[in-house]
């Protein structure tokens, strides 16, 4: 069994080893991206909402139970979410969804058998301030499973917007810390199918300085997302009539 998390102060991204939440930008890429319009547009870097530019204003409360349609290069898949399994990472996945925030964002970490990682921004300036906007864990509900959601983590209370998807049964990894709070119920067969000839090999302080530029020019097989949204809450089904 591969660890998914290992002493931040070794700070190693190596096989099977970190799942960052956030890797820290440097001074100079992050007043870069803040600041220059016309370079982001130059490296065909997407606008981003004003929304995501504040954090801390995106704090809606999910509903106890909602679906999650992701469309990818791959194709589609749909993840169901209970907020009873962790309420946090419930809030904050629907919060990033409904904001836009996967948009464009590449699944950018692939270990075959083991997880698929995504949830670094496509615009640096997202990824700058989205860098400390912590959440506090929730405690372990469920059994990382096949097809389960999870948040990626550099440590206790650490979680932000990175998250895996796990291609096995993983269980070494509740104890871990690990709450999963969604499961794909449709489309898993496209998540297997998502590019993984690179391994792990994209470099995560990059991505969250440099963003799709630096993807699209080292790694342009990898699959993204194209769009991510809430689906509308299934009406209840009428009760038949009675003869």
């Amino acid at each position: 069994m591969k660890s998914i998390f290992t002493s931040i102060v070794l700070g190693s991204t190596l096989l099977g080893s970190t799942l960052l939440a956030q890797a820290p930008a440097s001074k100079s890429a992050a007043s870069k991206s803040a600041t220059s319009k016309s370079a982001t547009t130059k490296t065909g870097t997407p606008a981003a909402r004003p929304s995501l530019l504040n954090p801390a204003s995106l704090h809606a409360k999910a509903p106890e139970v909602y679906k999650a349609q992701f469309t990818t290069t791959r194709g589609d898949f749909v993840v169901e979410v209970h907020r009873a399994s962790a309420p946090l990472g419930a809030d904050r996945f629907y919060n990033l969804v409904k904001n836009g925030y996967f948009t464009n964002a590449a699944f950018f970490r692939v270990v075959p058998g083991f997880i698929v990682q995504f949830g670094l921004n496509a615009n640096p300036a997202v990824n700058k301030v989205w860098m400390n906007a912590n959440i506090k864990d929730d405690a372990v509900m469920g059994s990382n499973k096949r097809g389960t959601l999870v948040f990626a983590t550099a440590g206790p209370n650490t979680r932000t917007t990175q998250l895996f998807i796990n291609f096995g049964d993983n269980a070494g990894l509740d104890r871990q810390g690990f709450a999963p709070f969604g499961t794909v119920t449709d489309g898993m067969d496209v998540v297997d199918k998502i590019y993984p000839g690179y391994g792990e090999r994209p470099d995560q302080q990059r991505i969250t300085e440099e963003g799709k530029a630096y993807l699209d020019k080292n790694f342009p097989m990898l699959d993204s997302i194209k769009a991510a949204r809430i689906l509308p809450a299934t009406p209840p089904a009428a009760p038949a009539d009675k003869k």
